[in-house]
């Protein structure tokens, strides 16, 4: 069984003259979610943030911000339109809108250039690639427009694939309960004391929305099928020096960062088992004010399988 677990993503900034976005009724986040064909299953808050756990990823709203991830065939750029028509253009300070490559990137119902097109009828943009068109990559596009990123508006993004058979085995038993796959995760060496929701999804899957109390967030989104596992995590928290704590539980084959200001990027790739080497490294200071770089490793030892048997 097939799903695309390689996400949109869309961080939508905005300038709503004192008001707060948190201010507006969870309705109106149930229509932006719907907009995108997903549907919100539960709902977290603490002083800094409401974390919504979606059928098809997360959305978080800030203050001043919100951040929505969403996976499988999902039209995330009808959510973006969507609140657009709903606020004056002037107060939208920066949108940037990613898409990571997909599997089977022909079933989705847009690509990104379609999406791309769809905001530059309103607003002037810049489109990157992250990567090399004939491996992982990561488009990315944001508004042609000045904008200065507080200094602590980091966020890490750390993109796993081809993970361990015995691990895909164990995530896809159907033996599992969210507390055995927090355990699994290690997710008290990696978030101590975060305020956790997740769900475990049929037949298998399975997502985690975290927010701490100092307004740090960490989403984990697994997608574990053998033969295209993928387990994507997002955080304000640094997460290539917690690298080592993922690696070694889930041993993929392959994985990359997608980093934005991160603090000593290349100096803590020391902490990456040896095992794994740096293949590809990109940096860009965007136009909007962020450094972003992504780096692609792989393990240095060769793959030895046998062919998948394809369902047509």
């Amino acid at each position: 069984m097939f799903f695309e677990g390689s996400e949109k993503k869309a961080e939508v900034i905005v300038d709503l003259g004192g008001k707060s976005l948190r201010s507006i009724d969870q309705s109106f986040w149930s229509q932006l979610v719907a907009k995108c064909e997903a549907t919100i299953l539960s709902k977290i808050s603490n002083d800094s943030c409401d974390a919504y756990l979606l059928s098809e990823s997360s959305l978080f709203v800030f203050d001043d911000r919100f951040t929505i991830l969403t996976c499988g065939q999902t039209i995330l750029i009808n959510s973006i339109l969507f609140f657009i028509e709903n606020h004056d253009r002037d107060c939208i300070s920066q949108i940037i809108f990613q898409r990571k490559n997909e599997y089977f990137s022909h079933l989705q119902k847009t690509h990104f250039l379609d999406d791309v097109k769809k905001i530059q009828e309103m607003f002037a943009g810049v489109s990157l690639r992250f990567g090399h068109m004939d491996a992982h990559h990561n488009y990315l596009f944001h508004l042609d427009k000045e904008y200065q990123p507080e200094k602590d508006d980091k966020t890490y993004e750390m993109l796993v694939y081809h993970i361990a058979s015995d691990v895909s085995k164990n995530l896809t038993s159907g033996k599992l309960n969210a507390q055995e796959i927090r355990d699994l995760l290690k997710l008290e060496l990696l978030i101590p004391g975060f305020q956790i929701d997740d769900f475990v999804f049929q037949p298998f899957g399975y997502s985690l929305n975290a927010i701490s109390t100092n307004g740090e967030y960490l989403t984990i989104h697994v997608t574990p099928q053998e033969e295209s596992s993928y387990v994507s995590f997002e955080s304000s928290i640094n997460l290539v020096e917690k690298a080592s704590i993922i690696l070694e539980t889930l041993r993929p084959h392959a994985f990359d960062f997608m980093t934005f200001n991160p603090e000593g990027f290349e100096n803590n790739f020391d902490t990456i088992p040896k095992i794994y080497q740096n293949e590809t490294l990109v940096r860009e200071t965007i136009s909007c004010g962020y450094n972003v770089e992504f780096a692609h490793f792989s393990k240095n030892e060769r793959e030895v399988f046998k062919a998948y048997k394809m369902e047509i």
